[in-house]
């Protein structure tokens, strides 16, 4: 284990609440704690044990707060380090104090996610655990926390382990064949013999990128736009889905004057819903921002809901509107179809994948059809299976591609009789690309940016 100081941090999320917790972790985290809490003496408790007290300033005996005090020793921690978790009451004050006392007392307040890194660095969890504890906090739906705590409990890292492992007993093979020629009890590595075993890691890699579209999506969400003329139906299309009143809806035009954003779980895929101000020529400066932001919204989506009123016919603004977003992955909902149809839309050149929907938000029908066409969209033809290993964060995306290019490169120079010693070279790459997932070859700047985006006292 690595010698580093002790570090502090309040651990709950800020604002006031029924608890707060300061945490410590470091080889002083005892002898610090105990420094400032009135109770049982911590350094004759047993590890993984809880004690009622109160913590005090030493200086002046004042009483700061009334605690429950948490002792877990090395090596059994999170950390891999003595870990002490104060849990105070959860005002800004009170748990404020208790942090400030033990910063005087020799703790240093921790960066963002050392905790976790000191966990990565101590030889606790792979580099990809580490990037699944920010996944797990960051979860919108089921299936993202789902696929988060498999990654923390090890399912990709083994996958990983396991597939360098074979890489490895290959080069090893290769190895002894070019060092120790001589050896006649170790068996040839020849290039038939090589293209079955550089075969059998690519097709699981192949299997392992299937997942990673879909991955991606459950980790990441799919930025939507809600869009359409003003009062075509989109502020009451993005409160059914959240099933909230969040956005006001009036008859009047231009109620909306500005991005609404909101994420709703649609059968397991997060959503972030922008509902957009109607584009539309105004001389208010307010709408005319809201406008602007509509715009930029639409430009950055990677799915549009293209609100429709089925009661209105197909005006010049709704095929100026349409033409922003052909390109897009679109979804057409014909909105307030409980009224007369007025709307006909066949003279649009839609996209072999366009869906259309019928709608009458203001009567809650059509949303589940909606919801439907949305996950069959992107979850449609998905994998699935309780051992499927799912693939859903970009670097690891981009790190088993280049992996893959590499031992397609070995199976190109197999195929034409290269050398093995060659051949070695691919194989290598791929191998060190992989491990680079785990953090067995990483940067130490890669891995002080992955943990900068975690919180204080993560």
């Amino acid at each position: 284990m690595l010698e580093f100081d002790t570090i502090a941090a309040i651990s709950t999320a800020p604002g006031e609440g029924a608890i707060a917790i300061v945490r410590l972790s470091g080889d002083r985290a005892v002898k610090i704690a105990n420094l400032i809490f009135k109770g049982k003496n911590l350094n004759n408790v047993h590890s993984h044990t809880v004690h009622y007290g109160h913590i005090v300033n030493p200086e002046t005996n004042v009483v700061l707060e009334e605690v429950m005090l948490t002792v877990m020793l090395a090596p059994k921690t999170f950390t891999k380090e003595d870990v002490v978790e104060i849990n105070c009451h959860g005002g800004i004050v009170s748990v404020n104090r208790v942090l400030e006392l033990v910063l005087e007392y020799g703790a240093r307040l921790a960066e963002p996610g050392e905790f976790t890194k000191r966990a990565f660095l101590n030889g606790r969890i792979d580099l990809s655990q580490a990037e699944a504890v920010i996944d797990i906090i960051r979860a919108k739906t089921d299936k993202a926390m789902t696929v988060a705590l498999n990654q923390l409990e090890g399912r990709l890292s083994n996958k990983i382990v396991s597939l360098r492992q074979k890489l490895l007993e290959t080069l090893a093979h290769i190895e002894v064949n070019i060092d120790y020629p001589e050896y006649d009890d170790v068996e040839e590595m020849t290039n038939s013999i090589l293209l079955p075993k550089v075969t059998e890691v690519l097709n699981e890699l192949e299997i392992m990128l299937q997942s990673a579209r879909h991955g991606k999506i459950i980790r990441e969400g799919v930025a939507t736009a809600i869009i359409g003329r003003p009062n075509v139906g989109k502020s009451s299309l993005l409160n059914a889905l959240i099933q909230e009143n969040k956005a006001i809806v009036t008859d009047i035009p231009g109620t909306t004057r500005d991005v609404i954003e909101e994420y709703v779980n649609v059968r397991g895929i997060p959503l972030k819903l922008i509902d957009t101000a109607g584009i539309r020529e105004t001389e208010d400066i307010v709408e005319k921002i809201g406008v602007e932001r509509s715009k930029k919204a639409i430009s950055d989506a990677d799915l549009v809901l293209f609100v429709l009123n089925n009661n209105e016919q197909f005006s010049d603004k709704d095929l100026e509107l349409f033409n922003l977003v052909e390109d897009k992955e679109i979804v057409i909902v014909l909105n307030k179809i409980d009224l007369p149809n007025q709307l006909n839309i066949e003279g649009l050149k839609l996209s072999s994948n366009a869906i259309i929907v019928k709608t009458s938000v203001n009567n809650d029908h059509g949303i589940e059809e909606l919801e439907e066409a949305i996950y069959n969209k992107y979850m449609g033809g998905a994998i699935e299976g309780n051992d499927l290993t799912y693939i859903s964060n970009t670097r690891h995306i981009d790190l088993i591609k280049k992996s893959k290019k590499s031992l397609n490169e070995a199976v190109v120079a197999i195929k034409c009789d290269t050398p093995i010693d060659l051949i070695q070279i691919d194989l290598v790459r791929a191998w060190e690309y992989l491990g680079q997932i785990i953090g067995d070859s990483v940067q130490e700047s890669l891995i002080d940016q992955l943990f900068s985006q975690f919180c204080l006292g993560k």
